[in-house]
């Protein structure tokens, strides 16, 4: 049977071209599922300017999403998170936390968008891959800081006061 597709379907083709598919593989989900029309003279009409239709739609996101790239360029955003010892964060920093980080700098960003491979999960500087539109890729950074900002190495003279201090209400203790 031969039908016109309306959306894009893998390994079958893109939306707009005509196929042709086994009679039950049509008719018992592409036709139900509204992924395609029977191709037929007035259906081919329509779908001529339903892929025009798109085609213009299509243009517009793609200038919208290169506009928001040139934007974000070099964009770095910090997220704070509870973290222990050895940079070991208590939890992760996952997609919808950068999200939520973006729209506080009035980016709206969709969290399924931001190619994030594993959450993070040490604190850290990274390199992110934001996936805009099919066709456009911006990468930001983002920053991992403890909660309350970066903690500040202790000095070395306070280390020997405190090891000094220990042993004294140890030995009061024995007497």
């Amino acid at each position: 049977m031969e039908v016109i597709l309306r959306q894009d379907i893998d390994k079958l083709g893109g939306r707009g071209d005509i196929v042709t598919v086994a009679d039950g593989y049509a008719r018992n989900y592409l036709l139900p599922k509204r992924l395609a029309v029977p191709a037929t003279e007035a259906n081919k009409k329509i779908v001529a300017q339903e892929r025009e239709a798109h085609l213009r739609r299509e243009a517009k996101a793609k200038a919208e999403a290169e506009q928001l790239a040139k934007l974000m360029e070099g964009l770095t955003v910090t997220i704070e998170h509870k973290a222990g010892e050895h940079d070991q964060l208590f939890g992760s920093v996952t997609a919808r936390n950068i999200s939520d980080a973006l729209g506080k700098q009035n980016f709206t960003v969709d969290h399924r968008k931001i190619q994030l491979e594993e959450p993070i999960k040490q604190l850290g500087e990274y390199r992110i891959p934001i996936k805009l539109h099919r066709e456009v890729t911006v990468e930001i950074g983002v920053q991992v800081v403890p909660e309350g900002g970066p903690a500040a190495p202790p000095e070395p003279g306070a280390e020997k006061e405190a090891a000094s201090e220990e042993p004294a209400p140890a030995e009061e203790a024995g007497e």
